[in-house]
């Protein structure tokens, strides 16, 4: 078997072992796609349960059984395993020590909710070529997303600095700011996690922008976007009906509010498909809003299949926004904040609408040039013409993973002997 068809072995880790959001989504369809086609991924997680279709697919599973820092009961314990999850590195290093070292590369999707920066040693360790994808992030931003939450804006502060100790950013309180500040230090400066990984994965041209200046200096970052399977429905026979939308978690960050106080100026009735923390406080101050509450993934789709357009007004960075690559794999042309990731997809004026980010004004002007019947028909055909000319396919997904893992593996030195096992978090931290 030639070198560029050899199978290899995939060491998935992630901390949730089911889908729990889109980061344990990525993660358990690469699983079932690198399965499908002739490789082994091995699915390491610390919290379950486990994912139907990883069971379905026959993908081996190492799941701790543990839960994820909001599930469990004890905050103390929650806050222990946060910080080190030594069960984790402990089960981890172990699975590393048994795999073939030619063939295998370790592919971390998260390690913030459950798995701690514990994974770091046991990756060192082995010796074994690791990648990293930036779903969020929290290994460069406490709080896992740039954002000021009590502000609602984004946050331009250099991470760690005296001045993010001292900024209350948290969508909860300053303590567990703080706690999580110290987290990130442990995981950077004694863990050395952001080193285990000589390859990461952006999900967007954007995202790089974001990231790159916090990367390890000889880190290479690749650009390999999320999958997406979805039916081509062909273009919409009524592009120019229905309602101007919003899909998605109603929370501060997600730009709801924005939405709705634009809607209102422009006229408009806002429409949201989803729920979340803010939901009750939405209708409270915008009774007029129609609230759909969350729907199946078929349902959603359907939704904005007939809907005139989306509006995805986040007011954070993102990663790479699915919700917008589905509306235009419907033909619905996407109307989105010039702030987030989101803008990377959509061609301004062409599949959809750039408005100023975070600008209830601005998003009020782009709402009436949607008023246009004919200006939304021509986007509509743009927008599916766009997705459907290179529709990003879990099978291309897994060709293009496979081209990256080949691509490491074939620069890792052969020579290349484990390194010495790190002592235990206590004992670095004590001393």
């Amino acid at each position: 078997m030639g070198a560029d068809s050899a199978s290899l072995t995939v060491v998935i880790c992630v901390d949730h072992a089911s889908i729990s959001g889109g980061q344990a989504k990525v993660a358990v369809d690469s699983a079932v796609g690198l399965k499908r086609h002739g490789h082994r991924p091995i699915f390491f997680a610390a919290a379950g349960p486990v994912a139907p279709e990883l069971e379905a697919a026959g993908v081996e599973v190492i799941c701790l059984g543990q839960k994820d820092l909001l599930g469990n009961p004890s905050r103390v314990a929650a806050a222990v395993q946060g910080t080190w999850n030594s069960k984790a590195g402990a089960a981890l290093g172990k699975l590393l020590g048994s795999l073939p070292r030619d063939t295998t590369i370790v592919h971390v999707h998260g390690w913030a909710k459950a798995l701690s920066p514990a994974i770091a040693w046991p990756i060192k360790a082995s010796g074994l070529p690791a990648i990293y994808t930036i779903h969020e992030y929290f290994l460069f931003c406490p709080n896992g997303g740039f954002y000021n939450y009590p502000q609602g804006h984004a946050c331009g502060l250099t991470p760690l600095s005296a001045q993010c100790w001292l900024t209350h950013c948290d969508s909860r309180n300053y303590p567990r700011k703080l706690w999580r500040n110290a987290r990130l230090t442990i995981a950077r400066e004694i863990a050395g996690l952001p080193d285990a990984f000589a390859d990461y994965i952006a999900l967007s041209g954007f995202q790089k922008g974001i990231v790159g200046k916090y990367l390890p200096r000889d880190a290479t970052l690749h650009l390999v976007g999320n999958p997406i399977e979805v039916e081509d429905l062909g273009p919409k026979p009524d592009p120019a009906s229905g309602d101007i939308i919003f899909v998605g978690r109603i929370s501060m960050e997600k730009g709801p509010f924005l939405f709705a106080k634009a809607a209102r100026a422009s006229g408009m009735i806002p429409t949201f498909v989803g729920d979340g923390p803010v939901a009750a406080e939405l209708k409270a101050a915008f009774p007029e809003a129609r609230m759909l509450g969350w729907r199946s993934p078929a349902a959603v789709r359907e939704t904005m299949r007939v809907a005139r357009a989306l509006v995805f007004p986040s007011l954070w960075y993102e990663g790479q926004p699915l919700t917008v690559l589905e509306a235009k794999a419907m033909g619905t042309p996407v109307i989105v904040s010039d702030g987030c990731a989101g803008r990377e997809d959509v061609e301004d004026g062409i599949t959809g609408l750039w408005f100023k980010g975070g600008d209830p004004d601005d998003l009020a002007r782009v709402l009436g040039l949607a008023k246009d019947d004919a200006a939304i028909a021509r986007m509509s055909a743009a927008s599916h013409a766009a997705y459907w000319a290179d529709p990003p396919t879990l099978d291309r997904h897994i060709a293009r993973l496979t081209s990256v893992y080949r691509t490491i593996l074939a620069g890792k030195s052969e020579s290349l002997e484990p390194a010495a096992p790190q002592p235990h978090i206590a004992a670095r931290l004590a001393g």
